[in-house]
């Protein structure tokens, strides 16, 4: 996963302003790259000073412009850090004991069918990943991420049809919203993904309730902006 660009140019910093200005957003559309190595991580961008969630990681960059990068050492959630490739599950997740203690099931054993069935990267595979605010990023990223409202998100379902048309398939299971749905499956799938949040990332990362979360491979950049200043301004557009 080398920093090399992609083949065909991207302006990220028009991308973003064109997204954010569709859209009436807050913040930014965030981009997030996973380094297999230190080699993978651009001169003079640094490491994360403290130990956070994946999900206020992404909050640092969309809300305050934050460019940096976390090694396993820097995620606080041992979920997240499983979804991204950081590091090993641990027993109490694989169980399924972990969310069933928290009262999200039943039983244990449908929290393990869930967990099973939750996308992850390979673990070791990450060595650390990279975050940016789009317009700034100084990497080449995999994922482009958006916290936006309903109305927003499906102007962007549209933009993901536009070209090919067809169905979106959303998967979330309400757990690891913002680093298994949006950023892992994305990546793996490529993809965009869909989903609602999940209370951990709401309470940690600052998305609102009126607020959905959204993935997509950043090669798909430039067709989402450009379909989604067509289809805002469509005759049927709301």
């Amino acid at each position: 996963m080398s920093n090399e660009p992609m083949k065909i140019p991207v302006n990220y910093a028009e991308a973003s302003e064109t997204l954010k200005k569709v859209l009436g957003m807050k913040g930014s559309p965030v981009v997030i790259k996973f380094a297999t190595s230190n080699e993978d991580i651009p001169a003079g961008m640094e490491e994360l000073d403290k130990t956070i969630r994946h999900c206020s990681m992404v909050n640092l960059a969309r809300n305050e412009g934050k460019i940096f990068y976390a090694t396993s050492g820097k995620h606080e959630c041992n979920g997240g850090a499983w979804a991204l490739g950081l590091r090993e599950i641990t027993p109490t997740l694989k169980s399924g004991d972990f969310y069933f203690k928290l009262g999200k099931y039943d039983s244990a054993a449908a929290c393990k069918r869930t967990i099973d069935k939750v996308p992850h990267l390979g673990s070791g595979d990450t060595y650390a990943t990279l975050y940016a605010p789009l317009e700034k990023t100084p990497f080449t990223p995999h994922v482009v991420m958006i916290v936006t409202t309903p109305r927003n998100m499906l102007k962007l379902a549209q933009s993901s049809l536009f070209r090919l048309g067809g169905r979106i398939h959303a998967e979330f299971s309400g757990i690891q919203s913002v680093c298994s749905d949006a950023t892992a499956q994305t990546y793996l799938t490529g993809r965009p993904n869909f989903s609602l949040g999940c209370d951990g990332s709401r309470k940690f990362s600052g998305i609102a309730d009126d607020e959905m979360v959204m993935g997509f491979p950043a090669e798909m950049l430039p067709e989402i902006v450009g379909a989604l200043k067509i289809v805002v301004g469509a005759p049927g557009s709301k």
